[in-house]
């Protein structure tokens, strides 16, 4: 017999969760709850500080971040000399949540951190990124004391590893891992020397930003993120290595069960051959925000095609997903399988057993399970999708 967990991805610490927030309440307030909370999430900001001294690669490095290149609209400007003589803000382009701060050059002769940091109203930052890229000198750790002292987070990050690499490989018995082994180990010991302890440096070409070190980088920022700013994090992170992929979806899987609940809530269209109702509007938003966030809107598709060179016909041949052919009523409930509804009775008795008040609307334990099931199938799909164009774009870049 099929369980609850075989139908939904709802666990029970958020059944709990929606139980607690909810279970006091009447309808229309359960309703504007959930509003209130997927809203608020979408409003969390993430303020970012990118610094480093003029030339190291701070503006390339905050346009691709945001997954922009030097010469698209929107990008901070790049050049030999410092471009950059205040902090400039640089918006996400599809978080604008999300902000990248370009911030002035450091280490000119009269260099004062703690100065410095007044200057560019340290407290808005959630981090700092530290950027050099040669060897790390007295201005870049004097900086870090400063920020450690004020209580915030910074990471190291060694720019420009594609040039360092490119002329490694002209050497007899170039060894990619021994080569990157060396400047990792030369940036840190420059560090310690200088009064870093225990210091940690990512190793990043902003040119291919999913290389080298960019999971390593992800996961330390994500780890030290206060919890509600380490979703924004991931969806804001460009598309480009596996392990990104997987923690986006793992983020959006998050949400899945309080989107249901609104459905089942809010439901207005009765579906074909069920007695269930679902808020399609609701599915529908969710489902591109999932195509948005893996990257796979139209626009983002066009871009991966610019730098892999293959067409948009060739990546799209790649997508599996009935949604992929455009999001509407049809394609929408083409995610359902209604014999696996059928057999979810348990399931839902569970789900009401939890939250009371959804056995006060229209079978709306089964609208809530349907919608947890659609949508868990929508991400899935895409998920698999992203992942399959994700490794053709970078088959052909290799």
């Amino acid at each position: 017999m099929a369980t609850f967990e075989d139908y939904c991805i709802i666990t029970q610490e958020d059944l709990e969760d929606i139980k607690d927030s909810i279970s006091t309440q009447d309808l229309p307030s359960a309703i504007n709850t959930i509003k209130e909370y997927l809203k608020k999430q979408d409003l969390v900001e993430l303020n970012i500080g990118v610094t480093g001294e003029s030339g190291s690669g701070k503006s390339t490095f905050v346009n691709a971040f945001r997954g922009l290149g030097d010469e698209e609209e929107d990008s901070a400007k790049t050049g030999p000399v410092e471009t950059t003589m205040e902090p400039e803000v640089y918006f996400h382009p599809k978080y604008k949540n999300v902000k990248v701060w370009d911030l002035p050059g450091i280490g000119t002769p009269n260099f004062k951190a703690d100065e410095y940091l007044k200057l560019v109203q340290f407290e808005r930052y959630d981090f700092f990124i530290i950027i050099a890229s040669e060897r790390f000198r007295e201005c870049h750790t004097q900086l870090a004391k400063e920020i450690k002292n004020m209580g915030k987070k910074f990471y190291f990050v060694r720019s420009k590893i594609d040039s360092c690499i490119d002329a490694e490989k002209r050497k007899k018995n170039f060894d990619q891992k021994k080569t990157l082994d060396t400047i990792r180990e030369d940036c840190e010991n420059g560090l310690r020397k200088i009064g870093i302890e225990d210091p940690v440096v990512f190793l990043i070409s902003s040119f291919e930003l999913g290389k080298y070190d960019l999971n390593q980088l992800q996961e330390r920022m994500e780890k030290e993120l206060p919890q509600h700013k380490r979703r924004v994090l991931l969806l804001a992170l460009p598309n480009i290595t596996l392990e990104i992929n997987e923690k986006k979806k793992k983020a959006l899987e998050a949400n899945i069960g309080k989107v249901a609940l609104l459905s089942a809530f809010v439901a207005t269209v009765p579906l074909p051959g069920l007695s269930v109702a679902v808020d399609l509007a609701i599915v529908k938003k969710e489902t591109e925000m999932y195509y948005n966030t893996f990257g796979l809107d139209d626009p983002s598709l066009q871009k991966l095609c610019e730098k892999s060179g293959k067409t948009i016909e060739e990546l799209k041949s790649l997508m599996k997903s009935p949604l992929r052919g455009g999001i509407n009523p049809a394609s929408i409930l083409s995610l359902l399988g209604t014999a696996s509804l059928a057999m979810a009775e348990n399931a839902v008795e569970y789900v009401v057993s939890f939250i009371p008040i959804l056995g006060t609307v229209v079978a709306g334990g089964m609208s809530y399970m349907t919608v947890s099931t659609m949508l868990k199938k929508a991400l899935n799909d895409i998920a698999e999708d992203a992942k399959n164009v994700l490794m053709a774009s970078v088959e052909t870049a290799v």
